[in-house]
C-alpha cells in the first residue's frame, strides 16, 4: 500500500488508471486524435513563426502532452508550441548557421529550471501582479504582432521583414511591389474559408441528424488541418506540372524523431560582415537576457489561467507549475522549444468530451507518427496556408470587449492596459509588459501611500466636539504617516481646536515608522494641547506604539467615553465645555475642506 501510494504522489497522473474504462479510453482516443489535427498545422506554423525549420514545432508537440498526462491535474490541458512563446523566441534565432534552434533549446531548458523554481519556492503568486488589464493589452498586441509577422508569408515576401511590428510594417510596405499573387490569393482564401468554418460548429441546426451534427463539428474542429491537407494538394498538383510554382512551399521537413541529447551551451553565430563568431554559454545567456524571466512567466500565467478557466479553483498551481517546468526539462532533451498550456487546443480537448489526462498520449502518438510517416510531404505545404492558420487564430486573440466595462466601471485601470498595449507594439513585448506591471504597482504603492481619509466633527451625547479621523484603509505604513500627519493638521485648520480621534476599527497593520510617526504626532498635538486619541485599537496596534515610542496614547472603545477621558487629563480641562454647537454638515474627505476653505 505504501508502494501506491509513493507512485500516486511521485506520479499523481497514475490516479487516472484506477478505475479507467473502455468508455474512458474511447474518448480519450477520440478527443487526442482530434487535438493532434488541431497541433499538427499549429506546431509547423509556431516553428516557422519562432524562426525555426517546422519539425522543430513538431518536436514540441509530443513530450508536453506525456509529461502533464503523468503529472498535470486539469484533463483538458495541452500542453505544447503556442504563438506567444514563439514569437518571444523569435528574438533570438536570427543569427544564423545553426545558433537559432540553439539559442531556442537553451530557452526551453531555462525556462523548464525557472518554472521549476518557482514550484519549490512557491512563486506561482507572482502571476497575481499581473492585472487583467495588463494581460488584455499584453495578450493583445501580441496578437497584433503575431498577425502582422506572417503579412509575409501571406504576401509570399522573400527575404527578412525585420523585427518587431513597427520595423515589420515597414518592410511589408516597402516591398508591395514584390507581391506573389498566387500566395496572396491562397493565403486570402484560406483565412475566409477558416473564419467561415470557425462559426460552422456554432450553427442550431435543430432538424438536422446526429451524423450531419457530429460531421460539421469535426469539420469546423479540424479546420486548420483541412485547410493545410487541401493546399498541399493544390501546391502538388500545380508544382508538380509547372516549373514556375506560384507558391512558397515550407520546404524539406526532417523526418523521423529528434534525436534525444543535451542542448547546446556553445553555438556559432554569422555577424554583421559574414564571419562567423563563437558564441560560449556565457554569451548565449548574454543575448537570452529578460528572455530566460519574463518568457516562463507568461508561460506560468498562461497555463494556471487555462487550468482554472477549465478545471476550477480547487487545483495545485504549484503541482500545474511542476507539470509545466518538465515538460519544458525535459522537451529540451527532445529538440523543443518553450511550450505552456494551449487555450485554443484545450477548448478543442474539452468540446471533443475527453475524460482524463490520457488524451495527451494519444495526441503525441499522432504526432510521432506524423513525423515518422508523413514529414517527406510537409514540404509540399504552402506557407502562406500555414500564415493563414496562425493569423485566423491570433485575430480572436485582441480582446476588444473588455475595453468597455472598463471604461464604465474603472477608467483609471485602462492605463496599464493602453500603456501594456503600445510599448509592446512600439519597443517590444517584454519592455511593454514590464511597464504595465510597473504602472499597476506605482498605482498600489501610491494607495498605501495616500489612503483615503474621512474627516468629520461631531459631538458626543453630552455636547463635547471632536474630530474623527477615519483611515479607509487596512494597513498605515511609513509613505502614508505624513500624508496622515498633514490631513490632521488640515483638519485643525478648517474646524479650529478639538480632541482628535483616529479611527482604527478598519486599520490592522502598523508599521514601525508609521508607529514612530504616530508617536511624533501625539508629541506635536500635545504641546498645542489638543489630545490624540485611538478608537477601537488592536492589541497589537497598541504594542507596536507602546514598544516602539514609550508613549501612552489614550484608546476608546466608544466616542462617548471621551468624557471620562477629558476629565482625568487637567490640561484637556477646556475641552469639557462645550464652545460651538454640533456641525451639521460635515465635510467627508480633503477635497470638501479645501471646497469649504475656498468658499
Amino acid at each position: 500500500m505504501k508502494s501506491v501510494q509513493f507512485a500516486y504522489r511521485l506520479l499523481p497522473g497514475l490516479k487516472w488508471l484506477k478505475g479507467y474504462t473502455g468508455q474512458d479510453a474511447v474518448s480519450d482516443l477520440i478527443a487526442g486524435v482530434t487535438v493532434g489535427l488541431t497541433v499538427l498545422p499549429q506546431g509547423l506554423a509556431y516553428a516557422t513563426l519562432a524562426g525555426l525549420d517546422p519539425q522543430y514545432g513538431l518536436y514540441s508537440a509530443f513530450v508536453g502532452g506525456i509529461i502533464y498526462a503523468l503529472i498535470g491535474s486539469c484533463r483538458q490541458v495541452t500542453i505544447g508550441p503556442t504563438a506567444l512563446l514563439a514569437l518571444m523566441t523569435s528574438r533570438h534565432t536570427g543569427f544564423g548557421l545553426e545558433s537559432g534552434p540553439a539559442y531556442a533549446i537553451l530557452l526551453c531548458l531555462i525556462s523548464g529550471i525557472v518554472e521549476m523554481l518557482m514550484a519549490v519556492l512557491r512563486l506561482g503568486a507572482l502571476v497575481d501582479l499581473i492585472s487583467l488589464p495588463v494581460t488584455v493589452g499584453f495578450t493583445s498586441a501580441t496578437a497584433v504582432i503575431i498577425g502582422t509577422s506572417q503579412l509575409k508569408g501571406l504576401l509570399g515576401l522573400r527575404g527578412g521583414s525585420g523585427s518587431g511590428f513597427v520595423n515589420t510594417m515597414k518592410s511589408v510596405f516597402l516591398n508591395l511591389d514584390k507581391v506573389r499573387y498566387g500566395d496572396f490569393s491562397l493565403g486570402l482564401a484560406a483565412i475566409v474559408i477558416l473564419l467561415l468554418l470557425r462559426k460552422l460548429k456554432d450553427l442550431k441546426l435543430s432538424n438536422a441528424n446526429k451524423f450531419v451534427k457530429s460531421f460539421l463539428w469535426i469539420v469546423a474542429t479540424g479546420r486548420n488541418a483541412l485547410i493545410v491537407l487541401i493546399s498541399s494538394v493544390i501546391a502538388y498538383k500545380t508544382c508538380q506540372s509547372s516549373d514556375n510554382c506560384p507558391f512558397i512551399l515550407t520546404g524539406k521537413v526532417k523526418s523521423g524523431l529528434p534525436d534525444m541529447q543535451l542542448p547546446k551551451f556553445e553555438t556559432d553565430i554569422l555577424s554583421s560582415n559574414g564571419t562567423e563568431v563563437h558564441q560560449n554559454y556565457a554569451n548565449m545567456l548574454g543575448e537570452l537576457g529578460p528572455s530566460m524571466i519574463i518568457l516562463p512567466i507568461i508561460a506560468v500565467l498562461g497555463n494556471v489561467a487555462i487550468s482554472k478557466a477549465f478545471g476550477g479553483a480547487g487545483l495545485s498551481p504549484t503541482r500545474e507549475l511542476v507539470a509545466l517546468s518538465l515538460s519544458n526539462i525535459c522537451g529540451a532533451f527532445f529538440s523543443s522549444i518553450p511550450v505552456t498550456g494551449s487555450f485554443s487546443r484545450s477548448a478543442v480537448n474539452h468540446a471533443s468530451g475527453v475524460r482524463t489526462p490520457i488524451g495527451g498520449f494519444y495526441t503525441s502518438a499522432l504526432v510521432l507518427l506524423a513525423l515518422g510517416l508523413l514529414a517527406p510531404y510537409f514540404q509540399y505545404i504552402p506557407k502562406a496556408s500555414l500564415s493563414a492558420v496562425i493569423i485566423s487564430a491570433v485575430i480572436f486573440m485582441i480582446e476588444f470587449e473588455v475595453i468597455k466595462p472598463l471604461w464604465r466601471c474603472s477608467r483609471r485601470e485602462l492605463l496599464p492596459g493602453a500603456i501594456t498595449f503600445i510599448m509592446s507594439l512600439a519597443i517590444g513585448v517584454e519592455i511593454g509588459l514590464l511597464l504595465g506591471v510597473g504602472t499597476d504597482v506605482a498605482f498600489l504603492v501610491y494607495r498605501v501611500a495616500r489612503p483615503v481619509l474621512g474627516v468629520s466633527k461631531l459631538s458626543t451625547t453630552h455636547g463635547i466636539s471632536y474630530i474623527l479621523i477615519r483611515p479607509k484603509h487596512s494597513s498605515l505604513y511609513f509613505p502614508a504617516i505624513e500624508w496622515v500627519r498633514s490631513g490632521i493638521s488640515k483638519s485643525l485648520e478648517t474646524h479650529g481646536s478639538a480632541p482628535v480621534i483616529l479611527d482604527c476599527s478598519n486599520v490592522h497593520e502598523f508599521d514601525f515608522t508609521a508607529a514612530r510617526g504616530m508617536g511624533a504626532l501625539n508629541k506635536e498635538l500635545s504641546s498645542m494641547n489638543v489630545p490624540l486619541f485611538l478608537l477601537k485599537a488592536s492589541k497589537e496596534i497598541i504594542v507596536i506604539l507602546k514598544e516602539s515610542t514609550n508613549a501612552d496614547i489614550h484608546t476608546l472603545d466608544n466616542p462617548d467615553d471621551l468624557e471620562s477621558l477629558l476629565e482625568q487629563v487637567p490640561d484637556y480641562e477646556p475641552y469639557l465645555q462645550v464652545m460651538v454647537p454640533l456641525v451639521t454638515k460635515l465635510p467627508n474627505s480633503y477635497t470638501d475642506l479645501e471646497h469649504d476653505k475656498r468658499n
